[in-house]
């Protein structure tokens, strides 16, 4: 499923310009801009800002100013640490963070990277942390860490002068752990000592003895997760470490251009964007604040990843003999599949029933299908037979858009790798086949279902659908997926199931399943 998107700023792949102001792209280096050199930028002679770092918010008496740190990397600093000390997420803290400071343009974009950045980086950036330290990282002093790791990446992995990244750090900790600047100064310039490659060499396990533990502190990923990857990938180590590298760039923001609604090539002119290259509905933005588009407020387009336009329109182009009006979403929360197959089912003549368990989300798919054909009913998917809302037998078509541990999406939210543990999988894939099952009692004899999950893990993918097929006691045949979407798409494998890759395709990694009641 989509969520915000990781915006604010610039596009992806770019660098820094001639005043080393930083134009986007998560491996471009900033050459020191005046505000992220030497000394820490300031915001100017005029009044204090009352942002969050200055007036008391609550309306009292204004709280001491911190001492000078440069504006973003003091944002970043924060969002990072919420990630940390709250469990909440980048892509909902940071943007509130940035409208709240009003950073735009290259600061937004500044801030934006560092922050993703130094939270995909987290594994291996504490790795070094705790070599050049000389203690287990998860012994130092909670924002003492977030700092260095904020100042480890800058050294690492943008274009930041040493020096600029060392000073501005320490000033950093100054504010947060006043009895750690000579640690952590000692610590960052034992750290920059080497560069990012060199430390890998240092303390990455052998290639040959070890190869999964050594892409993962390559390439910063848990080695649980590496290894599922190379399983889903045939053990082709080699495509698993360029998935790895594709998972740490900086995705680019695509746009759903709403059939009946929007013309993705008109789309594409009116928000300065491209046509996608494989779904018929997809933009191509350069990076900005989609959600703030005329297009998108209009309900025109919404956000949402190629790959996700892909498997929701593969369940919609898919051949049924019979009546096709009857359409189901079976997990529609946040609303963006629902609301592709609404505009769909509009054009079509069909409705579709949204269906979505948790309240919150019930009104986000109700806001993101307004005006569109959909029904949004708030149950558990799996009461089909037992909701009069759900009767069994009677959808033509059913979307199964399951829970799953979203490790197709880790380029999108990348706190999210370091937070999901095996132990996640058994209670998600239980939950799995049983929505798969009860997909396949509500959709008639002859009608399809469309199994779809943002996980590319098999126990998620090939093992649920096996087991769900074998389990609900109905025939099923699986429909090869492969031609339901365009022609021309490459590393789409032997079907009859389709995995999408970010790193083949441009898109989360998605996978798709049809299958045929008989």
């Amino acid at each position: 499923m989509t969520g915000p998107s990781e915006s604010a700023g610039a596009p992806r792949g770019g660098r820094s310009d001639d005043a080393g102001r930083f134009t986007g792209g998560e491996r471009s280096r900033d050459r020191g801009r005046p505000e992220h050199g030497e000394r820490p930028g300031r915001r100017g002679d005029g009044p204090p800002r009352e942002g969050r770092f200055g007036a008391d918010r609550r309306g009292g008496a204004r709280r001491p100013v911190r001492p000078a740190v440069d504006l973003p990397r003091q944002v970043a600093f924060e969002a990072i640490a919420a990630v940390h000390r709250d469990d909440a997420y980048a892509n909902l803290v940071l943007p509130a963070m940035l409208r709240e400071e009003g950073l735009t343009g290259r600061d937004a974009a500044f801030a934006t990277e560092l922050t993703y950045g130094t939270l995909r980086h987290t594994g291996t950036l504490d790795a070094i942390i705790t070599d050049a330290a000389g203690r287990d990282v998860q012994r130092i002093d909670p924002p003492v860490r977030d700092a260095l790791r904020l100042g480890t990446y800058q050294l690492l992995h943008t274009r930041v002068p040493a020096h600029a990244a060392v000073s501005s750090t320490v000033d950093l900790v100054r504010t947060v752990g006043p009895g750690a600047t000579g640690f952590a100064n000692a610590v960052l310039r034992e750290v920059a000592s080497r560069d990012v490659d060199g430390w890998v060499a240092k303390l990455a396990p052998s290639e040959e003895t070890d190869p999964i533990g050594h892409l993962a502190l390559a390439y910063s990923h848990p080695q649980w997760i590496v290894r599922a990857f190379a399983e889903a990938l045939g053990g082709d180590l080699r495509e698993t470490a360029r998935l790895l590298i594709e998972d740490n760039e900086r995705p680019p923001v695509h746009l759903c251009a709403r059939p009946g609604l929007a013309d993705p090539v008109a789309l594409a002119d009116e928000v300065g964007g491209a046509p996608g290259a494989f779904s018929p509905y997809a933009v191509y933005l350069s990076g900005g604040a989609p959600g703030e588009l005329a297009a998108v407020t209009e309900g025109r387009a919404h956000v949402q990843d190629e790959g996700s336009q892909l498997v929701a329109n593969a369940l919609a182009v898919a051949p049924l003999d019979g009546p096709d009006g009857r359409w189901l979403d079976l997990c529609a929360g946040p609303g963006g599949k629902a609301g592709l197959l609404g505009a769909l089912a509009a054009e079509r003549g069909a409705r579709l029933t949204a269906v979505e368990v948790a309240e919150h989300r019930a009104r986000l798919v109700a806001q993101a299908t307004r005006g569109l054909p959909v029904a949004v009913v708030h149950t558990d998917g799996r009461t089909v037979g037992a909701d009069p809302k759900l009767p069994e037998g009677h959808f033509d078509r059913v979307l199964v858009d399951a829970p799953c541990t979203g490790l197709g999406s880790l380029r999108r939210r990348p706190e999210s790798r370091w937070r999901r543990q095996p132990s996640d999988l058994p209670p998600l894939t239980r939950l799995q086949r049983e929505l798969l099952t009860a997909a396949l009692r509500a959709v008639r004899p002859g009608g399809l279902v469309a199994y779809v999950t943002c996980s590319p893990h098999t126990v998620e993918t090939h093992v649920t659908v096996t087991e769900a097929s074998r389990r609900c006691g109905f025939p099923v045949d699986f429909v090869d997926a492969r031609p339901l979407l365009p022609a021309g798409m490459p590393g789409l494998g032997d079907g009859p199931t389709v995995q999408l890759w970010p790193q083949r395709h441009g898109t989360d990694a998605m996978f798709l399943a049809v299958l045929r009641r008989g």
